[in-house]
């Protein structure tokens, strides 16, 4: 789809280059799962991207899909993230993130899963907000240990969990980080992407200003614009860390919600011809993983990114 042909073969071409030392960090070129829950039915993939197959690069992409309790208890984690591009580990990066927060997550999945049924959207919120913090905290350490620059060694991380509970179509998506959340509703693409709001401008008194005046009456200097150096009794302030994102949505019979990565977000905000093409595949039953693994691999002209969607069909 698009404009022509794509730049790049439709089936691998490369492997990337593997040390016999570190056979655990390879990654498949392309990963699929799915199951079925309560009233939903999900499916997941990672693709690599037509570049990185290419060029020999591994899938900056990752993807985690986890179960943890039993019976309507239980709760069902999909985890996607993707390491920061042109950085050699960026593919340990994405999956460090998907294996801390699951980690994260299934020590807290009963607490979790409680408050998903009882519609605690706050307490939902700060709770996995905190669990994420955690989680990029120590893909931080990680960087730390292994000396390398925490902005090289760091992923986006996209989340969605899934009640097993067949009474509760609560669906709860938070993360951080580019990509894109969608909802298939009536034949219908929407785009319900949590949107962050940022504050803008200059600060003004009373609102991320410092007084005019000490409480004893003594006149703060103004500010000229030259930076405080470094006090060696403190650590340096860390980087602006992106947004966290949470949306607590409940569902309706027939809907289709898709997570995914910017490698599939991208083209399907920018090519309308996609949208129609997924709109006739997703539209009825649940795809098989075969299926699920055709679609999601359709090609649009000047998008060569990794792809990882999880994909959930409404009973």
């Amino acid at each position: 789809m698009g404009s022509g042909p794509p730049t790049y073969d439709a089936e691998p071409t490369a492997l990337p280059p593997a040390d016999p030392d570190e056979l655990d960090d390879l990654v498949a070129d392309t990963v699929l799962d799915g199951a079925r829950y309560g009233a939903c039915t999900l499916r997941a993939v990672s693709v690599r991207g037509d570049s990185a197959r290419f060029r020999g690069e591994p899938r900056r992409d990752s993807l985690l899909t986890a179960r943890f309790g039993t019976g309507d208890q239980a709760l069902v984690l999909v985890a996607m993230a993707t390491g920061a591009r042109a950085t050699p580990g960026a593919h340990r990066a994405a999956a460090e993130a998907c294996q801390w927060i699951a980690r994260a997550v299934g020590r807290s999945h009963a607490r979790l899963a409680q408050d998903i049924g009882a519609a605690r959207r706050g307490d939902l919120k700060s709770g996995l907000h905190r669990l994420t913090d955690r989680s990029l905290g120590r893909l931080r350490a990680s960087a730390a240990e292994q000396g390398v620059d925490p902005e090289e060694y760091a992923a986006t991380l996209r989340c969605l969990l899934l009640p097993a509970d067949p009474d509760c179509r609560v669906r709860v998506f938070f993360g951080v980080g580019d990509g894109g959340l969608f909802r298939l509703r009536d034949g219908e693409w929407h785009d319900i992407e949590p949107l962050v709001s940022d504050v803008t401008g200059e600060p003004v008194v009373g609102f991320g200003s410092l007084p005019s005046e000490t409480p004893d009456g003594d006149r703060l200097t103004m500010d000229l614009g030259i930076p405080t150096p470094p006090s060696p009794y403190e650590p340096a302030p860390e980087p602006p860390r992106a947004p966290f994102r949470f949306r607590a949505s409940v569902a309706r019979p027939g809907d289709t919600l898709l997570m995914c990565t910017g490698g599939l977000a991208e083209p399907l905000r920018g090519e309308p011809e996609l949208c129609e093409y997924l709109t006739g595949r997703w539209s009825g039953p649940p795809p098989g993983l075969a299926a699920f693994l055709a679609d999601s691999q359709v090609r649009v002209k000047g998008y060569a990114d990794d792809r990882t969607a999880a994909a959930v069909w409404e009973a």
